[in-house]
């Protein structure tokens, strides 16, 4: 019996040793914990819902579900930001001839520059001053190419844009889409657009779904930054727009369409593949 016993505990001794000799090889995930998704929420300026916050987990290499990160956002009382209808600015010109819409609706293009989309909004003050914001954006990877703003409405607000768009694209023979605004239909911008070999191409009256991501950009800078903050000056508001295309949407803002990549990092990654 005593051997018995002793072989026994010398199997069980065995078994163990070899347990830890030879540890099971199991990958574990790493798990999001609360000063991830404090950080992320931070990170996007308090804007990213759960998709958003996702994507950035799994930049960093931790892979979870959608809706265990909205459960832990819910339990740190974190939450994003939900977009409502942008404003608008457009005012046509009487007897004014627009271009042809040359997109008609469709705005998925295989690579940039070769459509850009145009509008124009206002941004309020307390001191009940408005500042005007034009821009272009690139259909290919919605990011802001050329931008623009001033407190008028005049046609050199919009030229603006266009030049600066010109000059950091160098595009040939891209789309300029636009509504009918009068600053997008007169002879000065005309003139430009030809002289830069820029196509002109203009929506129908009254219909926001013909200049539709134009106006996902202004709803998401709604939502995003004007909702959320109140300018007292003139020059406030410029400095914030600015920050926000420049140092938040155009780096570092996921979209969903772009498989939450932002706008400059899904431009680097096509052009790498091509």
């Amino acid at each position: 019996m005593a051997n018995a016993g002793t072989h026994s505990c010398s199997l069980i001794f065995s078994l163990t040793e070899t347990k830890k000799l030879h540890p099971r090889r199991t990958t574990r995930k790493k798990r999001p914990d609360f000063s991830d998704i404090f950080l992320d929420n931070d990170r996007s300026r308090g804007t990213y819902g759960a998709p958003r916050i996702r994507a950035e987990l799994a930049a960093t290499g931790t892979h979870v579900a959608q809706k265990r990160v909205a459960r832990l956002m819910r339990t740190l009382g974190v939450s994003g930001v939900s977009r409502r209808c942008g404003v608008r600015t457009t005012r046509r010109q009487a007897g004014a001839r627009p271009a042809p819409d040359l997109v008609k609706r469709c705005f998925a293009v295989e690579a940039p520059d070769r459509l850009w989309v145009a509008d124009i909004t206002y941004v309020p003050t307390t001191i009940g001053r408005f500042l005007y914001l034009a821009v272009v954006i690139d259909a290919f990877s919605r990011r802001v190419v050329g931008w623009s703003m001033g407190h008028h409405l005049q046609t050199l607000l919009v030229l603006g844009a266009l030049n600066m768009a010109s000059q950091q694209r160098r595009p040939q023979g891209v789309i300029h889409h636009s509504d009918q605004g009068s600053q997008y239909t007169s002879l000065a911008f005309g003139t430009r657009c030809q002289q830069l070999g820029v196509r002109l191409s203009m929506g129908s009256v009254g219909d926001c779904y013909d200049n539709a991501m134009a106006e996902s950009f202004f709803a998401t800078l709604e939502c995003e930054l004007l909702e959320r903050t109140r300018f007292r000056t003139l020059d406030e508001a410029r400095l914030a727009i600015f920050d926000f295309i420049e140092g938040w949407y155009n780096p570092h803002r996921r979209h969903s369409a772009l498989g939450y990549q932002s706008p400059i990092n899904f431009e680097r990654n096509h052009h790498v593949n091509v």
